[in-house]
């Protein structure tokens, strides 16, 4: 039951990051925040497969 649990947190914790980095500093560049938004996903993708996937 933990493992859903910090799944969860996971992902609301990588939602935050991309809002905050959208809002403060890529507000009028799409191009380059689409490419920080899924840099950031990727990022937290391979420390998520690193850290809490499959032993």
């Amino acid at each position: 039951m933990a493992k859903p649990a910090i799944a969860v947190f996971y992902v609301a914790a990588m939602i935050t990051v991309i809002v905050i980095v959208d809002v403060l500093i890529f507000r009028n560049h799409f191009w380059e925040r689409l490419m920080v938004n899924a840099g950031i996903v990727l990022v937290f993708a391979a420390l998520y497969l690193r850290f809490l996937g499959h032993p």
